[in-house]
């Protein structure tokens, strides 16, 4: 179904404002899934967060040119999905887990911080774990050194109890 100028216009303006605010975006062949595989895979892509959608490649070289993204702009060619997110692990993780059970979607690459990524640098974004549990590690690092410096000073007080009460127990025994 072609699109006419309007319609094209309003496309270009969704994929611009959901790629304003991306850190990582990733296009992926499609070739061969059903609809209702796609479904499926908008359906989790919604769930994580991720704008995903099927594009015409004229139009997403509109949207990523002048773009952190404009380095994709080269492997646009064939049928290609376009996912972005905020969160790079969670858009990886998404098509990689939806890539490795159904393999017709294949990861051509990806583009973060204006640098482009290949599919397998793609799959091992999305082995790494989500941004909340990269934060709770920086944290307990951090907290680490505080709490056992407190448990040290904690331990002075508690021995010097310890040893009275073994004399109170001695003295009394």
């Amino acid at each position: 179904m072609s699109l006419n100028l309007e319609q094209k216009k309003a496309v270009v303006a969704e994929v611009s404002a959901a790629i304003s605010g991306a850190e990582a975006a990733i296009i992926a062949e499609y070739r061969g899934l059903t609809v209702a595989q796609m479904t499926t895979l908008r359906a989790q892509a919604r769930a994580a967060g991720v704008y995903i959608r099927v594009v015409k490649n004229s139009l997403v070289r509109r949207v990523v040119a002048g773009s952190s993204f404009a380095c994709l702009d080269g492997h646009l060619k064939g049928p290609l999905t376009f996912a972005a997110s905020s969160d790079p692990v969670a858009v990886a993780k998404v098509l990689s887990e939806f890539a490795r059970a159904n393999d017709k979607l294949v990861i051509k690459v990806g583009a973060m911080d204006g640098v482009l990524m290949t599919g397998e640098q793609v799959q091992a974004l999305a082995m790494l774990p989500s941004r909340e549990v990269l934060l709770a590690m920086l944290m307990r690092t951090m907290q680490a050194p505080a709490t056992r410096f407190v448990q040290t000073l904690n331990e002075v007080p508690a021995r010097f109890v310890r040893t009275l009460a073994a004399i109170r127990d001695k003295a009394q025994g």
